[in-house]
């Protein structure tokens, strides 16, 4: 009996697809073991039918060869009748079991041949069609090829021995002949050429016929595989997007709830001694309710609107200060430092670094503790732009070593989705550091969609540096 963890554990991840279940060799058409499928019911009707028309022409050819009088010395009438059923009937299977109609039929006008029974026409026709369908139709292709050699090997033996006949009994024929060649022997040479056509031209085809039918199994199967394998893209489109939005409430609700709870509890405590400062912090609190249910909405409106394209963010690194000032009138003193000269940035890559300092002030305000000092720093180098959020850990208990790790994993996330970086860990002295860098240069961009799908780099371990310079010399303020 399955236990419930089991059930669960088997369970498809949200979003995957089912692989495809392997496939027999025997259906599958890119494998040389790939047999065609047996014939459909309205085929094999068909079949049948066409076997009961030949039939017919062939008793009507075999009344017209009788009035010709085509031999000396015809087979009876119920002996052709009979010979003529035994070669044009089993068409009827020929799909169904190529190699033994094949026999038979041969077989059939051989005789046939020996007994001058007056009908040619449609038992070449017979012989020709099921010559052709062991190419086509014969799941077993050694089978196919051995056979059809085999058959076509006799019926030129038998030709050759009906030659010999012929010449010791050549009919005296005006004819003014070729060259060396006598109108008889021209005769037989023009017999040679048609048979050597006739039966080239009946394995050719068949060949062909079961190279085209492969082919159309191995269109189909692509084209079952195209699908499966856009369903499969379909539902990691919509993966990502889950976690993209999951990513965005994270950043912005998280902020402005934690923003709340503090708010909240400092007019609680101000509420009884100083009513004027409890009213400014019940007013912040309101305005940074009213911010989150604005992000909500915007989200949630864009989520709705199936026509819209591209959303293009409006936030902007300038609006830095205004999370800088939300952190201090929470009780956290930040400070911001702005060190370069400021240069264009794609919007992709402001809203980015604006949610990373978002997250890492949140984590700051939640896990600091009283008395915490933060700084912000922003530095504008020659090829990237960095973001440094640290606090001094005034509040924090030493053996803290970061907290929200899944915000973190975020920032990461964000961070390689344009090529950059993010460090993430506690300071060498005392307190938690986040530093970001973004590319600047759009070849590091486009590096970031394949940094993508490589391994996450690994958070750092403790003692992450606290300036550039301690790291690997690069521009400090």
């Amino acid at each position: 009996m399955t236990s419930t963890a089991d059930s669960r554990s088997s369970a498809p991840a949200p979003g995957s697809v089912d692989p495809a279940p392997p496939l027999d060799p025997r259906h599958d058409p890119e494998s040389t073991l790939w047999a065609r499928p047996g014939p459909t019911p309205e085929q094999a009707r068909a079949d049948v039918a066409i076997a009961a028309a030949l039939f017919g022409a062939g008793v009507l050819s075999l009344a017209l060869g009788q009035a010709i009088g085509m031999f000396s010395d015809p087979a009876p009438l119920p002996l052709a009748v009979a010979m003529l059923a035994l070669a044009v009937l089993p068409l009827a299977w020929r799909r169904v079991a190529p190699a033994p109609v094949m026999a038979i039929v041969a077989v059939a006008m051989i005789v046939a041949g020996e007994l001058s029974v007056q009908e040619t026409i449609i038992l070449n026709i017979a012989l020709f069609s099921a010559i052709y369908t062991v190419g086509a139709w014969e799941r077993d292709r050694r089978r196919a090829r051995w056979s059809r050699v085999a058959v076509i090997v006799i019926m030129f033996a038998w030709l050759v021995v009906s030659f010999f006949r012929a010449i010791t009994d050549a009919p005296d024929m005006e004819g003014p002949g070729l060259g060396a060649l006598s109108p008889f022997a021209a005769v037989l040479m023009q017999q040679l050429l048609v048979n050597v056509l006739y039966f080239a031209g009946a394995y050719w085809f068949g060949e062909h016929s079961y190279r085209a039918a492969r082919q159309r199994a191995l269109t189909v199967a692509r084209t079952r595989e195209l699908e499966r394998q856009r369903d499969l893209l379909s539902r990691q489109a919509v993966t990502i997007e889950r976690l993209r939005i999951a990513r965005e409430l994270h950043d912005s609700v998280a902020h402005h709830v934690s923003l709340i709870g503090i708010q909240a509890g400092a007019a609680r405590v101000l509420l009884d001694s100083d009513v004027e400062r409890a009213r400014g912090q019940l007013a912040d609190l309101e305005s940074s309710a009213r911010s989150a249910v604005s992000d909500l909405y915007s989200m949630l409106g864009t989520l709705r609107d199936e026509d819209a394209g591209p959303v293009v963010s409006a936030i902007r690194l300038t609006q830095i200060t205004d999370l800088v000032a939300e952190s201090q009138a929470s009780g956290v003193v930040t400070e911001l430092e702005e060190i370069g000269e400021p240069s264009a940035v794609s919007d992709v890559a402001q809203l980015a670094l604006y949610r990373v300092c978002q997250e890492a002030l949140t984590n700051v305000r939640k896990h600091g503790g009283t008395g915490t000092h933060a700084v912000v720093r922003l530095r504008w180098l020659e090829d990237a732009v960095e973001l440094e959020v640290s606090d001094d850990g005034a509040g924090r208990s030493r053996g803290y070593a970061g907290g929200a790790q899944l915000g973190i994993a975020g920032m990461r996330e964000r961070m390689a989705a344009l090529g950059g970086s993010l460090e993430a860990g506690p300071r060498e002295r005392r307190g938690f550091l986040v530093r970001a860098r973004v590319p600047r240069d759009r070849t590091a961009l486009d590096r970031g969609a394949q940094h993508r799908t490589s391994p996450e780099r690994t958070s750092p371990g403790p003692g992450v540096p606290d300036t550039p310079q301690e790291e690997s010399g690069r521009m400090a303020p």
